[in-house]
């Protein structure tokens, strides 16, 4: 069956809102400042197998679907063939009707492959084949499935022990692209988890320096954010449930980070001050070398112990938190803001009830020095949907500018995700056009246009100055 409503205008819905995504949002560059392509693969520019290599393999978008709609695990991480896999997720996505994976598997299909065929059951095969066949071409290589999408600028993440040896390949072959990466030293931070210390031993050969005590630790990390700065990095990103802010003297943190060391249990209280320091000193860090920082709050990781210890990580357990986070996050940000050296800070959410929460927070701590100085970020996994990016850009509307807000990125694995900016946009421009229609804003495509473009690239480009 032909696919007949991933049209021209799809989810634009008035003239107003065609007008704006075709003549001033359609045709600007993407800048996707956060994501997590693998930059191997990029800097060998690999070429895919097959269409289950590259857009179902490390999904947990689609593994989650598959698994609510039954699929057995063999199908979804499990030894089936390729094309087994596909055919299971073929046979999943009639059932994904109003969950947002409908609209992308679509937009994928047809931005990619030319393909616009609806998928299911019946198609199968045929898509399969045609798409794989596009794939085993040099055209559809990591790096031309990147440029077909008109992307200016690509920015991984990558851990401080990372040699960023793909990265510096990159450069050096003049790819068309911008590939830069983001600094994020999780791992560091999360004292109490399981493989901390063994963490540090792989950070001590990374930075060449013995980490004995909290102090030698921040020299470390400090080594190493000299060595991302130079190999072109401009930003650090954290994952975290919420930012934490406890005080405690220099003297107290050598102690916790000892009995650590030792062996020995910490309390909640101690891993919270343990974080709160390194935060600050990082930011400190970052704010000297004019980065921005970028934390992604409220996920709450790794639920299902049974499927976490036969899977592992990141494989589709994790869900929307409920986290306390307006106190903490404002007394972290004072305590930076206070010494002058906090740095553009980006604020991701991922519980919808705190939409307001952080929206409202960004305004305490724009100073005047930066046009968007604090930028409540783009709608974030469970909220990078239709009804998310909505409510993202309302509530950043009514409570900030949306005129300085710097759009949407892809915070994906996957190089077929770049329809999402599209998506984005066109959610972007049909919100502003049934305000024009509803006369709650003008009719003045000059205007509104500019500001669609602005939030589309132009803000994105001015606040991070990448150097393309």
């Amino acid at each position: 069956m032909k696919n007949h409503f991933i049209t021209d205008n799809f989810l634009l819905q008035n003239k107003f809102a065609e007008e704006l995504y075709h003549d001033h949002a359609a045709k600007q560059p993407i800048i996707d400042y956060h994501c997590h392509l693998p930059p191997d693969q990029i800097a060998a520019d690999h070429i895919f197998e097959n269409l289950t290599e590259v857009w179902i393999n490390g999904d947990h978008y689609k593994w989650r679907a598959m698994r609510a709609a039954g699929m057995n695990e063999k199908y979804i991480t499990g030894d089936a063939s390729d094309l087994d896999k596909f055919q299971a997720w073929a046979e999943t996505v009639p059932q994904t009707l109003r969950n947002p994976l409908y609209h992308w598997t679509h937009l994928e299909l047809k931005r990619y492959f030319d393909i616009d065929l609806l998928l299911n059951k019946e198609t199968a095969q045929e898509i399969y084949q045609e798409a794989s066949t596009k794939l085993n071409s040099g055209a559809y290589s990591c790096q031309n499935l990147i440029q077909r999408m008109n992307v200016e600028v690509v920015c991984t993440t990558e851990d401080p022990t990372d040699t960023l040896e793909h990265h510096r390949k990159i450069t050096k072959s003049g790819y068309g692209v911008h590939i830069s990466t983001s600094f994020r030293p999780d791992k560091a931070l999360l004292i109490s988890h399981e493989g901390y210390q063994r963490y540090l031993q792989e950070l001590e050969k990374a930075g060449d320096m013995k980490i004995t005590s909290f102090k030698t630790l921040c020299d470390t990390l400090s080594k190493r954010i000299e060595f991302f700065h130079e190999n072109g990095c401009r930003l650090s990103d954290h994952g975290l449930s919420y930012i934490p802010f406890a005080e405690a003297s220099p003297t107290e943190i050598e102690s916790i980070f000892t009995k650590k060391r030792k062996g020995e249990n910490l309390t909640p209280l101690d891993a919270d001050k343990y974080q709160t320091a390194l935060l600050l000193f990082l930011g400190e860090q970052y704010h000297a070398k004019g980065w921005v920082q970028q934390f992604h709050l409220g996920a709450l990781r790794n639920n299902n112990s049974r499927m976490l210890n036969k899977l592992g990580p990141d494989t589709g357990w994790d869900s929307i938190g409920d986290y306390p986070q307006a106190y903490t996050l404002s007394r972290f940000l004072d305590a930076l803001d206070v010494k002058d050296k906090l740095t553009k800070t980006i604020l991701y959410n991922l519980n919808p009830s705190d939409n307001e929460v952080l929206a409202a927070m960004i305004g305490n701590f724009n100073d005047g020095s930066v046009k968007g100085k604090m930028q409540f970020g783009s709608g974030w996994w469970f909220l990078d949907q239709k009804d998310g990016i909505t409510k993202q850009l309302n509530g950043l509307s009514n409570m900030g500018l949306l005129s300085c807000f710097i759009g949407m990125l892809t915070d994906s694995r996957s190089f077929l995700s770049y329809p999402r900016h599209e998506y984005f946009r066109r959610i972007l421009c049909n919100l502003l056009g049934e305000e024009i229609q509803k006369g709650e804003l003008p009719d003045d495509m000059e205007l509104i246009g500019n500001l669609v473009k602005d939030i589309c690239y132009g803000n994105a480009k001015e606040y991070f100055n990448f150097q393309v």
